[in-house]
């Protein structure tokens, strides 16, 4: 069992206590949340209820703080998080929990390196974690750490939806620096290969797109239109833009509110996959520039019904190592005339 977190100016950790069977069912019950997305208030109920104590012996509800933007932009993840953030949260570096090895960004780290980062947070296995994005973005990178601890089977994840309402709402905030807290093992998890989508599997469904007996996969892509009609430039030098054959346009932004920046109503989810031609009887793949908005279709897919987790697969290394390892005798980069 994983040993508890503590600030470092926090005195001797408590010791655990044994409630009877009735009660124990009351304590984890109060702790639930409601689904994976949770609002402002779940979020600061729950935070009330079980709060990120370093003494406590108990599961707690742990804010973690994944604002990260893109490189182009000279707003920095840590920066925002310094400036604004939930009172006790934690702070997840998009940029450093990664794949060192890759030459692709933001490529699902090990497992070594993914417990490492947990215990370096003082995430305990059997903590409720709820990721958050930036209040200037709304939700842009917190769905792809979302679905990086679910792939590596940490037991309760959720996402706020979102930062900016919170903030809006007038719910607590604090700034400052980072709290220190003393690291605590975190177990080395198994990935769960069946949600990642590889290089390889992805083009042998462009090669079938159209062929008759094939399994008909579905493939949603991201990236703003301009970038998938090859039209626009992509933001990394010397990448081609374009799209796979097949694959369905749907930007990331289509999913959310324009004034919250947060995830619209299932209905809307489901008419506007509905008119995308999507059928949620068939698998999906979701991919982007870098893996990182392909989480928030996913996302958006899971809270419209449209497939399931057996079904949804994210292309880890999206559309920059497609247009990197693609053989141009192939015609797997496609634009519109």
């Amino acid at each position: 069992m994983a040993t508890l977190a503590v600030f470092r100016s926090a005195g001797a950790s408590l010791p655990r206590q044994s409630f009877p069977k009735c009660q124990m069912a009351f304590i984890q019950s109060r702790r639930n949340l409601s689904s994976y997305l949770v609002t402002p208030k779940e979020l600061a109920e729950a935070l009330k209820k079980s709060p990120p104590s370093p003494i406590s012996p108990e599961p707690r509800v742990i804010p973690l703080c994944a604002a990260w933007f893109l490189p182009n932009d000279e707003r920095k993840g840590i920066e925002v998080f310094r400036e604004k953030r939930i009172p006790k949260a934690r702070f997840f570096d998009l940029d450093k929990v990664i794949d060192k090895r890759s030459p692709y960004p933001h490529m699902l780290p090990s497992p070594k390196t993914f417990a490492e980062a947990m215990s370096s947070l003082g995430i305990r296995k059997d903590d409720t974690v709820v990721v958050y994005d930036s209040k200037e973005l709304g939700i842009f990178s917190a769905p792809r750490v979302g679905w990086t601890l679910r792939v590596f089977g940490h037991p309760k994840v959720h996402i706020l939806n979102n930062f900016k309402i919170w903030v809006e709402e007038g719910y607590p905030t604090e700034s400052g620096e980072l709290y220190s807290v003393e690291c605590n093992p975190y177990p080395i998890p198994q990935l769960d290969e069946s949600k990642v989508a590889t290089f390889e599997q992805v083009r042998e469904v462009a090669l079938d797109h159209n062929k008759e007996g094939a399994e008909g996969v579905q493939i949603i892509d991201a990236r703003p239109a301009g970038r998938f009609a090859g039209k626009d430039p992509e933001p990394r030098e010397g990448l081609s833009s374009g799209h796979m054959p097949g694959s369905i346009n749907i930007p990331f932004t289509a999913v959310l509110d324009p004034k919250t920046r947060a995830f619209l109503p299932k209905e809307q989810l489901r008419k506007l996959f509905e008119e995308k031609g999507v059928d949620p009887a068939k698998p999906i793949i979701s991919t982007c520039g870098t893996g990182v908005t392909a989480v928030v279709i996913d996302t958006a897919l899971e809270e419209a019904g449209y497939g399931t987790p057996e079904t949804r697969r994210v292309f880890d290394g999206s559309w920059t190592e497609w247009a990197q390892r693609v053989n141009p005798s192939d015609s797997l980069i496609r634009k519109d005339e």
